[in-house]
């Protein structure tokens, strides 16, 4: 296994939501803070910034991205840089933003929220599925880890300051069907799980807020290994590139005292591992 690198040179505030588009070929991800959206393939640069916070995106088509943000879930188009509102998203609470995010693989939409002072319970976790959203999770501090099974059957997810990664039965339309249960415990090692995925193994690859690292689960959540970053803040990972075995991992600069160069700079690293497509979102 290669070491990591750096992808992109851009210090992120709060760099999040990395989304590698299948059809592109493309890296796109938020600076959250910055209120920023960057795309890269590696050699092309472009970013877009926003009215307010942004932090996620499923891909719709080759031109559109949906975009989570603040107060709502919109249709931006990556051609002309225009949008449209599909769903407001706690439009009339001014304290909270979006967060985590991710296509499931129903063609549904899972949205975390938290406050932006990270305000206890203030966030929850919400699916957008056939024009509706519904809250599925409430009382969430910090939203993160949503990710999907490649056989469909669990969604992840996690409140960061809880140390625990939970996994939920789906139905047959994406559902949650009972009562989410701890898949993997970080108290003992005093663990922050931020964003996480899932490769086409069922290993789940969690970004560990202030350990430096990425860390691979199997199927049965024991720990596998890990990936160390030379950055402090790695916030969340994503798997792409040309054998969609190239993890990328993106980093926060917020916060840190003696920040190293590459704190907040996005990442890439060869696995031997072979990761999900991202789940096209159906509007």
């Amino acid at each position: 296994m290669k070491l990591p690198k750096v992808f992109d040179h851009t210090i992120n505030m709060l760099g999040e939501g990395p989304l590698w588009h299948p059809k592109l070929r493309t890296l796109f991800w938020f600076d959250i803070l910055n209120r920023t959206m960057h795309m890269s393939d590696g050699s092309n640069h472009k970013s877009w910034t926003f009215e307010c916070f942004v932090s996620a995106a499923g891909w719709v088509s080759n031109e559109k991205l949906l975009v989570a943000s603040a107060t709502d879930l919109r249709l931006f188009n990556i051609l002309t840089g225009s949008s449209e509102q599909i769903c407001q998203l706690e439009s009339n609470n001014l304290s909270t933003r979006s967060n985590d995010g991710r296509a499931d693989p129903f063609g549904g939409f899972w949205i975390g929220t938290m406050g932006i002072a990270a305000e206890p319970e203030a966030g929850s976790i919400y699916r957008l599925f056939e024009g509706e959203i519904v809250k599925l999770f409430p009382n969430i501090t910090i939203s993160n880890s949503i990710c999907f099974s490649p056989d469909r059957k669990f969604g992840y997810f996690c409140d960061t300051p809880e140390r625990q990664i939970m996994r939920v039965p789906l139905d047959q339309s994406g559902w949650p069907s009972s009562d989410p249960e701890v898949f993997i415990d970080l108290r003992e090692d005093n663990l922050n799980p931020d964003g996480a995925i899932i490769d086409r193994s069922g290993n789940l690859w969690s970004a560990q807020w202030g350990a430096s690292r990425v860390a691979q689960y199997d199927r049965n959540g024991r720990f596998v290994s890990e990936l160390k970053f030379d950055a402090k803040q790695i916030s969340c990972p994503a798997m792409g590139g040309k054998n969609m075995s190239t993890l990328f991992a993106t980093s926060a600069f917020v916060d840190l005292e003696n920040a190293s160069p590459n704190d907040g700079k996005t990442f890439l690293i060869e696995v031997d591992f072979v990761g999900q497509e991202e789940h096209q979102v159906k509007l």
